[in-house]
């Protein structure tokens, strides 16, 4: 088994070394500030892209309420119509009873008048 020789670190390699692993952190750090920038880029694109969106969606239901508020007041306005008309049925029909009564009334209380003046 041969035993592979060890290098000596000297001060030249130690400084190439030192040089590489200060490039390497520099490159990372560029690297991070890329990412930051892109991520604030794309952050910045989704929030305007959302703000749109729920303007959008805002509009739209306002819309929608609009026409749904026409809608009930149309059937709310059909329904007293209707429902006026059935009472005013109901008091003339009431009161055409209430009429009938009192004639029926007055002609068995003058039918009975009658028939106690022609006996007595």
């Amino acid at each position: 088994m041969a035993v592979m020789a060890r290098d000596a670190w000297t001060d030249d390699r130690l400084d190439d070394l030192n040089h590489r692993v200060d490039a390497g952190f520099t490159e990372t750090r560029d690297e991070f500030r890329a990412v930051r920038a892109e991520m604030r880029a794309e952050f910045q694109a989704v929030r305007v892209e959302m703000k749109g969106e729920f303007q959008a969606v805002r509009a739209e239901m306002k819309n929608e309420f609009r026409a749904v508020r026409a809608e009930m007041k149309g059937e709310f306005q059909a329904v007293r119509a209707d429902l006026g008309g059935q009472i005013a049925a109901l008091h003339r029909t009431t009161f055409q009873l209430f009429a009938g009564m009192m004639v029926t009334m007055v002609l068995g209380f003058g039918g009975m008048i009658v028939t106690f003046l022609v006996q007595a």
